[in-house]
């Protein structure tokens, strides 16, 4: 281990791998923004922690930071507009629905929804996978219209290795109610779906899998997941947790059924996510809650219900979140998602070889940048990562230790948890530079 002049650890410098090359080549003439200029857009950025050490945050899987057009839209819907949606004539109801709706529209074509009522509005991610799965387990009682997604013993369903677990529980629950089977596609030792044959069958009714996974940071081949459902007439269901907040999203392309997403993730508020669902799906399916907002008509004896996507958005919605979310939603669109793309791989690229030049550093996912997107997971010798999240933390240094809601990956790789580093459109070099120097300091405290 060398050092500074200061006594404190540098990195080695390595040749950069063959994949980290092609990468860069492959992003000249890539539209591009000035990540210095972006990041004075994000007030949290400039924080100093830990008696005036610069924040270096690489927590971006977990959450992403705000900018101030997606504060300022929130605070401006409270001081100006609040009041509720949907239920009133007076001025404010209709300037309130009419920010809520329009956010709505601004997400419906951020991710090439032909319409903007396939785009429900959840809590986050999470409750938009359960109102999928719970929608399959009230198929049952809801009438022929609903057969699409009636489930029984002898169906399955399928999910990956690789989910995190709002795509594991809510599917396995679902099984549970019904009788039917859970399958799974596992795990190679690089970190890719293995995508042996059998797994889907004609007994398959729905394919749940993740685009981008948040810990091993693989982007997963869609194209062959959906051809393979498609072909023995099953629904396919993504996970875009990890995806649309870092890359060109477009349903269409996709030829998935569903596609759910947080906002918090894509810089906007907590509390606002969403589910896409095809058109002719959703008028299908179940009501997941039952409320007010949701119905067509109330008696005592029984309720007709409203066409979606109100009908899954019971009680009062999340309104000044969403109004946040079509402001983060604004800004991806004024950057440019093929920057921000562009951005991250070249990110991703340059701490792939800078995490290389860490002695026992084991990355748990893919070792090159293709086909795998900004979130790193890794191994440091014998080190719980406990213990090296808390120094890099003195450092300054903020990243993810745990099983990042992913167990079924660490029980795959034999870890009990690992350290994640990931990032953002405002992510620099620098602190990528920071992470691998603060690395080093880790080993130098434990004397490894």
């Amino acid at each position: 281990m060398t050092t500074d002049l200061a006594g404190s650890p540098v990195l080695r410098p390595r040749p950069p791998v063959g994949s980290v090359a092609d990468a860069a080549e492959a992003l000249a003439g890539a539209q591009h923004y000035d990540v210095d200029v972006v990041r004075k857009d994000f007030p949290l950025l400039a924080r100093t922690v830990h008696g005036g050490k610069p924040l270096v945050y690489l927590d971006n899987a977990a959450t992403s930071q705000k900018p101030t057009a997606v504060l300022d839209a929130e605070r401006e819907y409270y001081e100006r507009h609040n009041a509720n949606v949907h239920r009133g004539i007076h001025v404010l109801a209709e300037e309130a629905t009419a920010m809520y709706e329009g956010a709505r529209t601004k997400v419906a074509a951020f991710i090439g929804a032909a319409t903007p009522q396939e785009v429900v509005f959840t809590k986050n991610a999470s409750e938009a996978i359960n109102l999928v799965a719970y929608a399959m387990g009230n198929a049952g009682a809801s009438g022929p219209r609903a057969g699409r997604f009636r489930l029984g013993p002898g169906d399955e369903v399928v999910i990956t290795e690789m989910e995190h677990h709002s795509n594991i529980v809510p599917w396995q629950l679902l099984c549970e109610r019904t009788g039917a089977t859970l399958k799974w596609f596992g795990l190679t030792d690089e970190g890719r779906l293995d995508l042996i044959d059998g797994v889907i069958t004609d007994r398959t009714k729905i394919v749940c899998v993740v685009h981008q996974s948040n810990i091993l940071g693989t982007v997963n081949p869609v194209a062959d997941m959906v051809a393979r459902a498609k072909a023995v007439g099953a629904l396919v269901l993504l996970d875009g947790c990890q995806s649309v907040p870092h890359m060109g999203i477009d349903v269409a392309d996709l030829g998935v059924d569903f596609l759910a997403f947080s906002g918090h993730k894509m810089c906007g508020p907590t509390g606002v996510g969403a589910l896409w669902g095809r058109g002719d799906l959703l008028a299908a399916m179940p009501p997941f809650l039952g409320g007010g907002e949701m119905i067509e008509t109330v008696t005592m004896e029984r309720s007709t219900f409203a066409a979606p996507p109100h009908r899954f958005e019971a009680g009062t919605p999340m309104i000044a979140q969403a109004v946040g979310l079509g402001a983060a939603v604004d800004y991806l669109t004024d950057l440019g998602m093929d920057a921000v793309a562009a951005h991250e791989r070249a990110l991703t690229a340059h701490a792939l070889d800078v995490l290389g030049t860490v002695p026992g550093l084991r990355i748990i996912g893919p070792p090159t940048p293709i086909g795998r997107g900004g979130a790193i997971s890794f191994a440091v010798e014998d080190l719980h990562p406990h213990d090296v999240g808390q120094v890099l933390d003195e450092l300054g240094i903020a990243v993810r230790v745990g099983h990042h809601c992913a167990r079924p990956v660490c029980q795959r790789y034999g870890v009990p948890a690992t350290t994640r580093a990931s990032f953002h459109l405002y992510s620099t070099q620098r602190e990528v530079d920071a992470l691998g120097e603060g690395l080093l300091r880790v080993k130098a405290f434990f004397r490894l």
